[in-house]
């Protein structure tokens, strides 16, 4: 078994009250955080998004075998070609597939199948799940924990685009087959979801709901 060599923690231990105060600030900031639909097509440089995927790029793995792939999408073309085989997705979805108690669930939301953000938004990062893969020889590895690892990297990737000043979108076609082909990944690599990124477009809206409270999400065993 491969051991790896051992360096020094890289830990900046804090006074308590400044403990508190970054808790409560990073909970504040990311408390504004909302999930958007219309974006503006302003620029974004691209060292945002590439400092953003960076950091979900430090998320803990099974195993460290980092079992994610970033495909960021700028170019028109290449977006067109993503919101046209999503689309067709989702009308199939929305009309065929979708039980009424899930679309009464979606209906305050007001989403429909379709999904012009996909263009409109200067970013796509299409993120991709695998399962294994493969070394310099073609040997097979087995990556462990692919959903638990990928997730706690995309909540990273959102929260840093969120304090880049970026809104951001999860969207979940399905299935999702599609984004293999387009983003010219492998047949291993399973599509886990698009993020869409970018300033929101003035006026912008969103739907009044609430989070659940502490005492609702939570339970204390002291």
């Amino acid at each position: 078994m491969h051991s790896h060599d051992r360096i020094p923690l890289d830990f900046n231990e804090l006074k308590p009250e400044e403990m508190t105060r970054i808790a409560r600030d990073f909970y504040q900031n990311l408390n504004r955080r909302r999930t958007v639909r219309d974006f503006s097509d302003r620029p974004v440089d691209k060292d945002v998004i590439e400092n953003a995927i960076r950091a979900a790029g430090t998320a803990p793995s099974g195993a460290n075998m980092q079992p994610w792939h970033f495909v960021a999408v700028a170019n028109p073309l290449v977006k067109k070609q993503i919101r046209e085989a999503a689309e067709a997705e989702e009308r199939s979805f929305y009309e065929t597939r979708a039980s009424e108690e899930w679309l009464e669930a979606l209906a305050p939301l007001g989403t429909d199948d379709h999904k012009p953000f996909l263009e409109t938004a200067p970013w796509l990062i299409v993120v991709f799940l695998s399962k294994f893969t493969y070394d310099e020889d073609g040997k097979k590895h087995k990556h462990y924990y692919t959903s638990e690892s990928v997730g706690i990297s995309t909540g990273m990737l959102i929260t840093a685009l969120h304090l880049s000043g970026l809104a951001t979108l999860t969207h979940t076609p399905s299935p999702m087959k599609f984004l293999t082909e387009i983003c010219g990944r492998p047949e291993h690599e399973k599509p886990y979801l698009i993020l869409v990124a970018g300033y929101p477009e003035s006026g912008t809206t969103v739907p009044a709901i609430d989070r659940y409270q502490l005492d609702k999400i939570s339970t204390w065993i002291e």
